[in-house]
């Protein structure tokens, strides 16, 4: 529409366009697949690519990947598939900008994962899930992991990150000490005459895994908070892989990754499953999902490091920084793969952490909303995610975020703080 003189209006999203045309560094391709083998039928995948997203800085578009692993039955993985991503996007404002919701997603993915355990847990359902959640925007991948499935990182360079943390009792001492402490026990199963067999499980309940989604009866101290990390891959792309323990039980790090070199996602999803149920057979459901994340001006063959610059044997856990002389050339033309770039992590239990954060609480919380299940709260019901906390310094118990009562004794009970004799357990389960 014309106005005085010769201007006219132009549509924001035609503003938009303009500004994405104009970005020096476009987003990536990203292209998936995957494969499984049913044993049980309690494995579960979520696909979605192209999210559309409305922010305070105009549209992006978002993927999202999950992997459901159930246990004694499907129901909570199938809940978990249906309801997790919409739990962690309702735990983000929505007039942040593209920075601002990156940063939020790692308390939002903690927030999502509880409120999705506790919905669940109240339909009185006794299955359990372990869960890996994979979120990208850009060249930005976000993990959030409870159990023992797990997603690994091959990034152009050649090196091997793991994003996921392994939440089985036999190989996490950190979490047999949190149960210990909160007043649960780790021990192996008594087959009588003092003989222990099998693997270390958390009682009361007797499951093998410290986290998951789910599980109501065997016991409270078997928590939903995720282990999140983020970080930031060079323009140079990578490869994702993100398999149930009926793949990671058989095949290492590197013997996934090496089995399908050069073949596209949705072919080395299916020799991923072949390699490892040929080595243990199908003891478990084995389901794979294998991303390329590439930039847009190169073909989709999966970046294949030069030989030279792989290293074998080594499973590189830490980030590496970038040195001065890769950030002092960033204006160059590329020519060497940089370095991936870990922007957060953590995989505390402790609700009191993980949703602190450094940036204003308005711009990362609804003001009046409980922080993790959304319900509207008059300004004197909320509890300050810190009331009982026994940090120093500027934690204060009238500062937020806030719970609404229900989830406050939610996050009591996970941290063995229910009062003596509130705790309840049902029929003792035995998984593997």
């Amino acid at each position: 529409m014309a106005t005085r003189g010769e201007h006219q209006t132009v549509p924001l999203s035609v503003l938009l366009k303009r500004e994405l045309a104009n970005e020096k560094i476009e987003k990536p391709d990203i292209v998936h697949g995957q494969a499984s083998q049913s044993k049980k039928g309690e494995d579960f995948t979520l696909l979605k690519n192209e999210c559309q997203r409305a922010m305070g800085d105009g549209v992006t578009t978002f993927s999202v990947y999950g992997l459901f692993d159930g246990h004694n039955g499907s129901a909570a993985a199938i809940y978990t598939k249906e309801n997790l991503l919409k739990n962690v996007l309702n735990a983000i404002p929505s007039e942040l900008n593209r920075d601002e919701w990156i940063s939020a997603l790692p308390r939002a993915t903690v927030a999502g994962f509880v409120k999705t355990d506790k919905d669940f847990q109240e339909k009185a359902r006794t299955s359990g899930t372990t869960v890996t959640l994979v979120i990208i925007e850009g060249w930005a991948i976000t993990v959030g992991s409870v159990g023992d499935s797990r997603c690994i990182l091959e990034s152009a360079e050649g090196d091997i990150y793991y994003l996921s943390a392994d939440h089985r009792l036999e190989c996490n001492e950190e979490e047999r000490d949190r149960i210990t402490a909160c007043g649960g026990e780790v021990g192996r199963l008594n087959a009588g005459g003092g003989a222990e067999i099998g693997p270390l499980r958390c009682w009361p309940g007797g499951l093998c895994l410290s986290r998951s989604i789910g599980d109501m009866d065997v016991g409270e101290y078997i928590v939903p908070v995720p282990h999140v990390k983020q970080v930031k891959l060079s323009t140079a792309g990578g490869r994702l892989i993100i398999s149930s323990d009926g793949v990671w039980d058989a095949l290492s790090a590197e013997e996934a990754l090496d089995c399908c070199r050069g073949m596209q996602p949705e072919a080395a999803a299916a020799q991923i499953v072949k390699e490892a149920v040929q080595a243990k057979g199908l003891r478990d459901d084995t389901t794979c999902i294998v991303i390329d994340i590439l930039p847009q001006e190169k073909p989709p063959p999966p970046p294949v490091p030069a030989p030279k610059k792989q290293v074998k044997g080594v499973l590189k856990n830490m980030f590496r920084r970038k040195s001065p002389e890769s950030s002092s050339n960033t204006d160059r033309e590329y020519v060497e793969p940089d370095v991936v770039e870990e922007l957060f992590e953590e995989g505390s239990a402790m609700l009191s952490e993980r949703l602190d954060t450094k940036y204003p609480l308005c711009n990362m919380f609804k003001l009046f909303m409980c922080a993790i299940c959304q319900v509207e709260m008059k300004p004197e019901e909320g509890i300050s995610i810190h009331a009982g906390s026994t940090y120093s310094g500027k934690l204060r118990p009238w500062d937020g975020p806030f719970l609404c009562l229900s989830c406050q004794e939610k996050k009591d009970a996970m941290e063995g703080k229910r009062p003596s004799g509130a705790l309840t357990c049902g029929p003792v389960w035995i998984f593997s």
